[in-house]
């Protein structure tokens, strides 16, 4: 297939993202940054060349209740700084932030609110014009528990929005007790209390689809996208017959195996979780008078005396309703284009230093196998699989996540209905201990190396690997084809050519690279 180019003027992104202090515009927020939306007036603001509004309610919901449209209002509301991410445990909280991990991400830590926390961003390069935008929906990552729409400086928008001349939005939903907790039993108002998360990212989508074209956006050409958890909720999303049309496109991240829940399970958990609290059917009045942390710590002891069933309320059900189909390649979505792929290492990042030799990770791998001959049988195969590896990579390579992206992809390309794309990405920062890990290749495709220098180095193979790589995501947001001039081509995934596009310095496709190594996948962190 021939490459397609990326931008309306151009072939791609340039790097820095950002312009220089010369041409950047003054900030400004006046008459020409407010757009009309279904529940009143918003105001947001100019950056450079990026309109940029945020915080904008899109939903509003009563404890365990599905969520409804938000409130109209009067005058103008401005949409200028982030709103708060929803309660959440300590994942993200406080802790030692000592490190690699925690240098290279540099989470964002934010005011957490229950009653106002179903907000999105939206960032522009043009409203109140009809130009019909590609939409690019970010759903953020931290499992089913934590996270937000802005918990890490490259979710920031405005790179892709001014390089792609694309729409950008990231959100907030309900997690973990509050957004997955299953109160079906309790019968009454609570009967379609399931997988309430996922009931806002429905709702955000709705509104997007109301409202994104007074954002120059297009509401028929919208793609999901969503990393780690956000993968899992993309994948979900595919199966719930209420988002059916209002996506056209579907991205998964190192999120394809995410696990869920059965009705069965999911129900008892719910009620057991209802008994810690002193609630049964018939009399919930109680149910919004107690404090986050009492819920949480209600679900705890509910796990604990179960033996960690339900997952403390924290994974979404496949109720039968809201999810309706097991959430890997669902029919109801066989005619949306994927884009599926892992990084190298994932959580694997710390197993080994860079400088680790051969002899090192030959004797930690005899340990780990227990066998000398298996060992160099796994060292043989990897080199096959991988000719340019460093001898860490032996320890580092993930084989949690990349098996679930290729079980997604394998069903999705059997349907022999809209194609499906592989990537993996094996790009490393120079002596890092931190490589190719979860995560790591977010700063690429958001187009912002700048804003996530303490990972990426801001080097020149970072910049140049960036510009690449947001160009094929850029590209798939418009057509559902992720190929562009300066990438090899890459070929749609049937499980007969087992097509991978590997993006590191340089870029290649690979076919079946990996086979004989997918045998020792295990669900063990190394």
């Amino acid at each position: 297939m021939a490459a397609v180019c990326a931008m309306s003027a151009g072939c791609g992104p340039k790097s820095p993202a950002y312009p220089d202090a010369a041409t950047l515009r003054t900030i400004i927020s006046d008459e020409t940054t407010v757009v009309s939306s279904q529940q009143g007036r918003l105001q947001g603001f100019l950056d450079g060349d990026v309109y940029t509004f945020l915080g904008i309610p899109y939903a509003k919901a009563e404890r365990f209740m599905p969520p409804q449209s938000p409130d109209k209002f009067e005058g103008i509301r401005m949409c200028r700084t982030y709103g708060p991410k929803a309660p959440q445990g300590e994942t993200l909280n406080y802790r030692d932030l000592s490190s690699d991990y925690d240098f290279a991400f540099q989470f964002v830590y934010e005011p957490m609110d229950e009653k106002n926390c179903l907000v999105l961003n939206v960032w522009s390069k043009g409203i109140n014009d009809a130009a019909k935008r590609p939409v690019f929906v970010w759903f953020h990552g931290g499992g089913f528990s934590s996270g937000s729409g802005h918990d890490l400086p490259c979710y920031e928008g405005r790179a892709l929005a001014q390089t792609g001349d694309v729409v950008v939005v990231t959100l907030n939903h309900r997690l973990n007790v509050l957004g997955y907790t299953d109160l079906r039993g309790l019968g009454g108002k609570y009967a379609e209390s399931v997988n309430l998360g996922q009931q806002d990212l429905v709702k955000a989508l709705e509104w997007i689809h109301e409202n994104i074209a007074a954002f120059g956006g297009d509401p028929g050409n919208v793609t999901i996208g969503g990393q780690s958890g956000g993968g899992g909720k993309v994948s979900n999303t595919l199966a719930m017959p209420s988002a059916s049309g209002l996506f056209q496109k579907a991205i998964v991240q190192s999120g394809s195996n995410m696990p869920f829940q059965d009705n069965e399970t999911s129900i008892a958990f719910g009620l057991a979780f209802a008994k810690e609290l002193g609630v049964t059917p018939g009399h919930t009045d109680k149910m919004n008078t107690f404090t986050y942390e009492e819920l949480v710590a209600a679900s705890r002891r509910a796990s604990a005396k179960s033996g960690g069933r339900g997952f403390g309320g924290a994974l979404p059900t496949l109720d039968g309703k809201i999810i309706v189909e097991e959430p890997i390649a669902p029919e109801l979505s066989r005619n949306v284009p994927m884009l599926v792929g892992t990084n190298l290492y994932e959580f694997s990042y710390n197993a080994a230093k860079p400088e680790t030799t051969l002899d090192e990770a030959r004797a930690k791998l005899v340990e780990r196998f227990g066998d000398a001959s298996k060992a160099d049988q796994y060292i043989e195969e990897y080199k096959a699989a991988f000719p340019y590896m460093e001898p860490r990579d032996l320890l580092c390579t993930d084989f949690f996540f990349r098996p679930g992206a290729v079980a997604q992809v394998n069903a999705k390309s059997a349907q022999k209905a809209a194609p499906v794309y592989n990537f993996l990405f094996a790009w490393k920062p120079e002596g890092s201990d931190v490589g190719a890990s979860h995560g790591m290749e977010l700063p690429f495709m958001f187009h912002n190396i700048d804003l996530q220098r303490e990972m990426t180095r801001a080097s020149e193979k970072a910049y140049k690997l960036s510009d690449l790589m947001s160009a094929s995501w850029i590209s798939f947001f418009r057509t559902g084809n992720p190929n562009v001039q300066g990438l090899p081509e890459w070929e749609a995934y049937t499980e007969e050519n087992g097509a991978v596009m590997f993006f590191d310095n340089t870029c290649h496709l690979e076919h079946h690279h990996d086979d004989a190594l997918l045998k020792y996948q295990t669900n063990r962190m190394f």
